[in-house]
């Protein structure tokens, strides 16, 4: 077969896989803006050409033989990169627009990323966020998310990542607690107190400290079995507990800092930093692609500035947008 007539069936072949996926010759032809006669007169041109049936087509149904299987699956990398090839070129002229699908843990978005994302879309017109809250660790590229925003020490190599601040976790507990149980003096302490941890599956409750500068000299790393009267895989649900006086939580500072800033948790042992409970910085993350399309490019930039300073006591946790 010539060059030419390759060519010529090229789009065929796209069709084929858009086919595949739509699942009927009236879906596909809707998808290519096509009539459903001149969908299946392209397919039937395609297995003239290539001598075999593609297509096995039934009362109820239409799915594609092994032959047509098998040419989809060999050609549909190339077509995806011809696909985000042309999108990379569409995003080069006006401004960021689209639609992108971020995924970021529940505490941090309810509390820091909702509160400040109307300056986003303001700055940002033609941008539509679909922001999915979850503390699992997401397949980005199998469920189709373009950011993910997480907290971790180090971020996967398979992955481009921004960093947009650093994190701290908290020991927190209510007066109330305190004024019962009484403020341990050093983590050893916490092994007699009500420890509300977060729960990940085969972890032993155990919580890791390092003092400060001021006591640097005299102590060292410090780890300590704990125990208490609940547990949870969510930091929100610890915080709240915590607010209602079960015991001491172990939180990171994105969660923590509205109720510590209004007084309603008093940092523990604050003279003591706990370690490895969290991340200890926070990205902006998504699978490496030659191209980043500019919706995400200033996703990541407005993000980067609005959260430079970290969750600090001192600095307001949800700042005007």
């Amino acid at each position: 077969m010539d060059a030419r007539k390759i060519e010529s069936l090229w789009s065929h072949v796209h069709g084929l896989g858009v086919l595949q996926s739509a699942g009927s010759f009236t879906a596909a032809a809707q998808r290519l803006g096509l009539s459903k006669a001149a969908m299946s007169q392209r397919v039937a041109e395609l297995e003239r050409a290539a001598g075999v049936p593609l297509v096995r087509r039934t009362t109820r149904s239409v799915r594609l033989t092994e032959a047509g299987e098998r040419l989809v699956e060999a050609t549909r990398g190339a077509f995806a990169q011809i696909e985000q090839g042309f999108a990379g070129v569409q995003d080069l002229v006006g401004e960021p627009h689209g639609v992108l699908r971020v995924s970021a843990p529940v505490a941090l978005g309810r509390q820091q990323i909702v509160p400040r994302l109307a300056g986003f879309l303001r700055a940002y017109p033609q941008v539509r966020v679909e922001l999915e809250l979850s503390d699992r660790l997401v397949a980005m590229t199998q469920e189709g998310f373009d950011v993910a925003l997480r907290h971790t020490a180090a971020p996967p190599d398979t992955h481009v990542a921004w960093p947009l601040c650093t994190t701290r976790s908290w020991l927190v507990a209510s007066r109330a607690y305190l004024r019962r149980a009484g403020a341990p003096a050093t983590p050893a302490d916490l092994a007699t107190h009500d420890c509300l941890h977060y729960l990940r599956p085969g972890d032993t409750p155990t919580w890791s400290f390092e003092p400060d500068a001021a006591l640097k000299s005299r102590s060292g790393r410090v780890s300590v079995g704990v125990r208490g009267v609940f547990a949870a895989n969510n930091s929100e649900a610890l915080r709240e507990a915590a607010l209602a006086g079960l015991g001491i939580a172990l939180l990171p500072d994105f969660s923590a800092q509205a109720a510590v800033q209004s007084g309603k948790l008093q940092l523990v042992l604050p003279q003591w930093k706990p370690v490895g409970a969290f991340g200890e910085h926070l990205y902006a993350i998504r699978p490496y692609s030659p191209v980043v399309p500019r919706a995400v490019q200033a996703f990541i930039g407005y993000w980067r500035e609005a959260l430079a300073e970290g969750f600090s006591v001192d600095k307001p946790a949800r700042p005007r947008a």
